[in-house]
């Protein structure tokens, strides 16, 4: 017969050891390159601009910046990824770096999140791209930054996808909006 104190704390346990496990966004596609081209695509400055964001200063080496550049018309601080720095680093399959929130998440835009990307080689010209963002913490602009963030990587992965498909992104018009806001902005602040 079973103990049914024995069986209720055994279920407590596992519930929480459950609630405790980190919670964290996992992503994976398959980008028709070889390695050492999705490599350089994530640890050049070139590399991101052709699939992550207009602008950028990469330096691929531990505690490198690692700063992606969303609005490079904004002052500094709220470019995007600014101030980011690589944790590690193993050629051409893994690198691992700090990450922040997005401007408008001003409460938790000053902690810092990590990222880790693995490369696996699929056959000659082909590589498996796993994405892991943990480091989170729970409630109010954190599952607003999370939920944010488990859709972005979906768009920056598909941009990475098409890169090597079709060719690199063109970020003209963007840039361009993204320039005019920006100049709004500046001049609203100006007004007050």
């Amino acid at each position: 017969m079973i103990d049914k104190n024995l069986l209720a704390a055994a279920l407590a346990g596992a519930a929480l050891s459950v609630g405790a496990q980190e919670r964290a966004i996992v992503k994976q596609v398959q980008v028709s390159a070889s390695p050492e081209s999705v490599w350089q695509a994530w640890t050049t400055r070139d590399g991101i601009r052709s699939f992550f964001a207009p602008d950028a200063r990469i330096e691929a080496r531990v505690d490198g910046p690692f700063e992606v550049y969303f609005n490079p018309y904004a002052r500094a601080g709220l470019k995007g990824a600014d101030e980011m720095r690589f944790l590690a680093l193993q050629d051409r399959k893994m690198l691992s770096f700090t990450w922040n929130s997005p401007p408008h998440l001003g409460e938790v835009r000053g902690q810092r999140t990590y990222v880790t990307v693995r490369l696996k080689p699929v056959g000659a010209q082909a590589t498996d791209v796993s994405l892991y963002h943990g480091g989170w913490g729970d409630g109010g602009q954190w599952d607003q930054s999370y939920q944010y963030f488990d859709k972005a990587w979906d768009h920056v992965l598909g941009n990475l996808q098409k890169r090597f498909a079709e060719k690199p992104v063109d970020w003209t018009e963007f840039l361009a909006r993204v320039k005019a806001w920006q100049d709004e902005q500046d001049k609203a602040a100006g007004a007050k």
